[in-house]
């Protein structure tokens, strides 16, 4: 209809700099007329690759991936890109089933916690060596060939514990989460460390819980048993959970009980008074996990394991 090639006009709608002004605006003037949009499934299968990334999580739900998501579609909109966000509901064959539908969709790239009982991340593996980057975030294999970013467990730990032993408490209950998973044995080993450091003079209890229901019921049997003086949480679920057995049995915090967590920050700020965390931004990790999926698409995909820093926020529950 303006007499032009095929070419021209995909370079106009492109914003090309090699056409013209004026060659643009009648081309845009044109195509909005007649309510034209470029085919994206043909442009997929020409370029064999998307303007989409795969983001694949155990819960959307989970506040933490909320902040990552909502931080990480920020930075890909800037640069033209979407998201396609899939659910694994802590399920390995589904966690498959979307890192299938995602190769299907040609994305640029994939975002992935994998769940806590995937064991085997061959599959991932296969997909990278077909060009499409594959960045594992915050639930990381514990296998150390790939790209991984992360919180800084260790140190989120140790903030957390040292804020427990700063107010002089003797009798801690930590609670941890799904033994199988590289972030509960990173947490762990950096709880007993700090620990140990502190020889005979603290007793503590460990337990494990990979729900809030289960972090309930640990909780509750600690009181029965043991009787802590403060309480150590691994996550936002595991607190969620200890803090229902709290409001059930009126326990005053911090008179009665000390309470602290590892955090994204959004749930201790729900409760009073507030709990003290060790800060692990979802969204800080979002920023990391998108510059290093730029930096693995620029050719760059030697493999790496970054982290983000913690710093301590205290709240009026130690």
């Amino acid at each position: 209809m303006l007499n032009m090639s095929i070419s021209t006009v995909s370079r106009a709608l492109k914003d090309h700099p090699d056409i013209s002004k004026e060659t643009k605006e009648k081309v845009r003037e044109l195509a909005e007329i007649l309510e034209y949009e470029p085919n994206t499934y043909a442009i997929n299968l020409r370029t064999n690759n998307s303007k989409e990334f795969g983001v694949i999580v155990p819960a959307i739900s989970n506040y933490f991936y909320h902040s990552f998501i909502s931080s990480l579609e920020e930075e890909v909109r800037r640069y033209g890109y979407s998201l396609i966000i899939l659910q694994s509901v802590d399920d390995p064959e589904i966690e498959l089933e979307n890192l299938k539908r995602c190769k299907q969709s040609r994305v640029a790239g994939i975002f992935v916690s994998i769940t806590s009982k995937t064991e085997d991340i061959k599959p991932f593996l296969k997909v990278e060596d077909q060009d499409i980057p594959i960045i594992f975030f915050d639930k990381v294999p514990a296998f150390e060939a790939c790209n991984k970013v992360c919180v800084a467990d260790s140190l989120a730990t140790q903030l957390a514990v040292e804020a427990l032993i700063t107010k002089k408490k003797k009798k801690i209950l930590a609670l941890f989460g799904d033994i199988n998973l590289s972030i509960s044995n990173k947490r762990l080993a950096a709880f007993e460390k700090e620990m140990a450091k502190m020889g005979s003079t603290i007793s503590y209890t460990i337990d494990f819980a990979n729900s809030a229901k289960a972090a309930s019921l640990a909780f509750t049997k600690a009181l029965e048993e043991s009787k802590p003086d403060a309480v150590f949480c691994m996550s936002d679920e595991i607190l969620t959970g200890v803090m229902k057995v709290i409001q059930k049995l009126a326990i005053k915090i911090p008179n009665d009980l000390s309470i602290v967590a590892i955090s994204d920050g959004f749930i201790p700020q729900l409760y009073f008074p507030e709990i003290a965390y060790a800060e692990t931004s979802g969204f800080k990790l979002g920023k990391l996990a998108f510059s290093r999926m730029m930096t693995c698409m620029a050719g760059n995909s030697f493999v790496q394991e970054l982290t983000i820093d913690s710093v301590l926020i205290n709240g009026g529950s130690i």
